[in-house]
């Protein structure tokens, strides 16, 4: 067997926070499909105030499916959208949105062989940044540099009726309808 030990290990580091939780905004939202073909969101998540304002805190995806369910439904929730019954959304119902996510670094290898670094949100890694999320929560943001949480956040969209209502309003009989 030969193994070269002065071989330097390739990384690539997408880190650009530290990890912890942030009020984060949702910046943009990419609308996809998994591979099993359910409909996948890819949401680019921004810091909202504090120490690391401006920097990209993660990528994360919600995946409309019955196994991935009950995550759109709990991201839903801490971003204030509808998440129970039928509900109807756009990718871009989500942007401008916010809440305070956990981040933390991860590392996988690439098929290249390369290590890739980059921040990554846990299953429950959201919630809301209204007022209803635990003080460990908050402790943490602060620690971080974010804030505590706290109604009238910057960066969240106005209140504004559910995207079934708004349709339901204007005569729209869409079946394109989110079962939750």
């Amino acid at each position: 067997m030969q193994f070269d030990f002065d071989k330097q290990r390739s990384l690539t580091d997408y880190v650009t926070i530290p990890a912890g939780t942030y009020l984060c905004r949702v910046e943009e939202v990419r609308a996809g499909t998994t591979r099993a073909g359910d409909e996948r969101w890819s949401m680019k998540l921004v810091v909202a105030e504090g120490q690391h304002v401006g920097k990209q805190a993660a990528w994360d995806s919600l995946v409309f499916s019955a196994r991935g369910q009950a995550r759109a439904r709990l991201v839903l929730q801490a971003l204030g959208l509808p998440h129970t019954g039928v509900v109807q959304l756009e990718p871009h119902d989500l942007e401008g949105r916010a809440a305070l996510v956990e981040v933390r670094p991860a590392e996988y290898q690439s098929p290249t062989g390369s290590v890739v670094r980059r921040n990554e949100v846990p299953y429950d890694g959201f919630h809301s940044a209204g007022g209803s999320a635990s003080s460990s929560h908050d402790a943490t943001a602060v620690a971080e540099g974010g804030a505590s949480a706290g109604a009238g956040r910057p960066g969240t969209k106005p209140e504004r009726p559910p995207r079934r209502e708004r349709a339901a309003a204007a005569g729209d009989g869409s079946n394109d309808e989110i079962p939750f």
